[in-house]
């Protein structure tokens, strides 16, 4: 690398911590704690890849999500999603216009998703006729009603939220909609510390918001710097055989992945692993991506991507048991030449 490339390299990417910065710290003026979830957020923003949260009711994720719109310079949408909504409630439909002179044409009239941050709230309670209604969207950043595409406006976020405990009037999403989620995060209980400074926040006349610290042309830079970061092939190749490693019955396959899971990861997963890795690289002051990176992005990347059998079913084993078990067994040297 030339020392011109390399000067701009690290001057792009202290533009790329600055503006990083700038977003949490504006995310933190309404959020406390939880900086992991907040983190896999904004790495699904820096990548151009969608999230699922997933926490029982209360918890903020909602809020979230809003307040990371509020930082960001994008047109936002929240669409509540209930048992009776329909695919057209979402992207939109075509209905009859009547002109001047008397003719009637058909009008596309777009829908809630024709936004740039989307916050599908309790996605998992729409039926999956409507739940399909975004694998295009999320996949193509498109809408095709009667014959014709529309193109949704970049950058394009589905930020979803789910709550697990709650079963009556749910619908488990798709495997299919699972994979189109860069990262699957698991928001967990605030410690007693961050219980205090919520009630010092809300029960006391405050009212905190986030300002508006980004815009759209800049997310996409920043977006694009992500890609530039390099990886080595050998760290790639631990990335591959990571993704791999949860296929039963596969080369790579340690004992637990041949034990409890039934379907491994998609590409997508390995995919997803190197794009997170490198917000983590830039965030650490590199341009080359490390082991650990990968290994600390492993289980929001894969933990929706793999499907566990009756066995761990029954014996109550979660994915993120399985996944790091199955992190533990695979080497950073490959003993054998990937395939």
């Amino acid at each position: 690398m030339s020392e011109t490339l390399a000067e701009s390299m690290e001057a792009r990417a202290e533009e790329f911590r600055s503006a990083y910065g700038r977003v949490k710290a504006e995310i933190a003026r309404v959020i406390v704690g939880h900086d992991e979830i907040v983190h896999g957020v904004l790495t699904c923003l820096f990548v151009g890849g969608h999230a699922l949260l997933e926490g029982v009711p209360g918890l903020g994720k909602t809020l979230l999500v809003r307040t990371l719109a509020d930082a960001i310079d994008l047109k936002f949408n929240r669409i509540q999603f209930t048992p009776d909504l329909m695919p057209a409630d979402i992207i939109g439909t075509n209905v009859v216009m009547e002109l001047p002179d008397g003719r009637r044409v058909f009008e596309f009239q777009p829908g809630p998703i024709f936004s740039q941050i989307v916050l599908a709230d309790e996605i998992n309670r729409a039926t999956p006729k409507t739940q399909s209604a975004l694998l295009e969207t999320m996949q193509e950043h498109s809408v095709t009603v009667g014959g014709t595409i529309h193109r949704l406006q970049e950058p394009f976020f589905v930020m979803a939220t789910q709550n697990p405990i709650e079963q009556e009037g749910t619908y488990p999403l798709p495997e299919a909609q699972l994979d189109r989620f860069l990262l699957k995060l698991v928001v967990g209980y605030s410690t007693r510390e961050e219980l205090s400074t919520i009630l010092d926040r809300t029960t006391r006349g405050e009212r905190p918001s986030a300002q508006k610290v980004m815009d759209g042309p800049t997310l996409l830079r920043h977006q694009a710097l992500v890609r530039d970061v390099i990886i080595a092939s050998h760290v790639q190749d631990y990335a591959i055989r990571m993704a791999l490693a949860t296929h039963p019955k596969g080369p790579y396959a340690p004992d637990v992945t041949n034990q409890y899971v039934r379907w491994g990861s998609s590409p997508r997963g390995a995919q997803t692993l190197v794009l997170a890795a490198k917000v983590r690289a830039l965030l650490d002051g590199r341009y080359n991506v490390s082991f650990e990176d990968l290994r600390r992005v492993y289980l929001p990347a894969l933990r929706h991507r793999i499907l566990l059998n009756f066995e761990a079913q029954a014996e109550g084993i979660d994915p993120d048991e399985v996944l790091l078990k199955i992190l533990d067994a695979v080497p950073e040297k490959a003993t054998t030449q990937a395939a």
